[in-house]
């Protein structure tokens, strides 16, 4: 992609990720922190290769004059996720809906930032069409722990949901918030949706796409049944 964008003169855009921070050692993460990573653990093929990118989205910027963009993208929500994508806010709104247990890993105390999906947008478009190369931190500076996250959850969509317990994953990181300090001067954006407002918008979707399909499933059963 690099080599056409060179080819043919375009904007390139890198949507990176705060995973290039690894489990950071500096709270919350500037753009100008290199990282904290393990590069052979069973994280890294991600990590890495996000750090990867970055490196040669750079090198064709200063090397071969490509028009590079790159973002930092931290933890994004919204509706039309794929349901079972296995990231933790659909996770729990999906065990949710389906009365299942909350499936909380380690003790729950490792944070994150929930942006929503119309925030990035906003960001990625601010960024393609503004003239700073980057990186920036696109991402919700409010911080939640996973467990916060699984009670903001309860208190949505069901407050008898139950949380189970599950050892942690190796390398996952224990705290993740982004400095946007950089994004606000540079390119006047911030996040306006709160997780609170925002997380009630994926569970309607959600919750159409779980027990739309089941509806449907039923209505054909019901059918074949009655041939």
């Amino acid at each position: 992609m690099l080599g056409l964008a060179k080819r043919v003169g375009a904007r390139f855009l890198l949507t990176s990720t705060s995973e290039v921070y690894g489990d950071p050692l500096q709270h919350p993460q500037v753009e100008t922190y290199w990282g904290n990573v393990n590069p052979i653990g069973v994280r890294s093929c991600y990590d890495e290769g996000k750090r990867t990118a970055e490196t040669l989205t750079m090198d064709y910027h200063r090397g071969a004059g490509v028009e590079a963009r790159i973002a930092r993208i931290f933890n994004t929500y919204g509706p039309r996720m794929c349901i079972d994508d296995g990231r933790v806010v659909s996770n729990f709104v999906a065990q949710a809906l389906r009365k299942e247990p909350l499936t909380v890993y380690g003790d729950g105390k490792q944070t994150r930032s929930f942006q929503y999906v119309s925030d990035l947008v906003e960001g990625l478009m601010r960024l393609m069409e503004g003239e700073h190369v980057g990186p920036f931190n696109l991402g919700n500076p409010g911080e939640f722990t996973m467990m916060e996250l699984a009670q903001v959850v309860q208190e949505t969509i069901d407050p008898n949901a139950k949380i189970e317990f599950r050892p942690n994953t190796e390398d996952d990181p224990h705290k993740r918030k982004p400095d946007i300090t950089k994004a606000k001067d540079l390119l006047g954006w911030e996040p306006k949706v709160s997780l609170r407002n925002g997380l009630p918008r994926m569970v309607s979707d959600f919750r159409q796409r779980i027990f739309g399909d089941q509806k449907e499933d039923s209505a054909t059963t019901t059918t074949s049944s009655s041939d």
